[in-house]
């Protein structure tokens, strides 16, 4: 059993649900004047959208599945993939 379990966990994908875009990104940030908003914005620009952001999270996200995903995993996610 613990192998099957171990199989199942290591190929589980993460995926996100709807159709986020630059102009979604901004929406949800226009209120957060903070140096994370403003780089991850500035990132996002650089990459001409959210698709390198999306796959990224996700496959950063996958490590944390046997510990937990929270809000504080996603943010330091974002904020390494901000700096990257």
């Amino acid at each position: 059993m613990n192998a099957l379990i171990n199989y199942l966990i290591e190929n589980l994908i993460i995926d996100f649900q709807g159709d986020l875009n630059l102009e979604m990104v901004r929406a949800f940030l226009r209120d957060d004047d903070s140096r994370d908003a403003r780089a991850l914005l500035s990132k996002l620009v650089e990459d001409r959208g959210v698709s390198d952001m999306m796959i990224t999270l996700a496959d950063c996200l996958h490590d944390y599945i046997k510990t937990g995903i929270n809000d504080e995993v996603v943010r330091e996610q974002i904020r390494l993939y901000t700096e990257s």
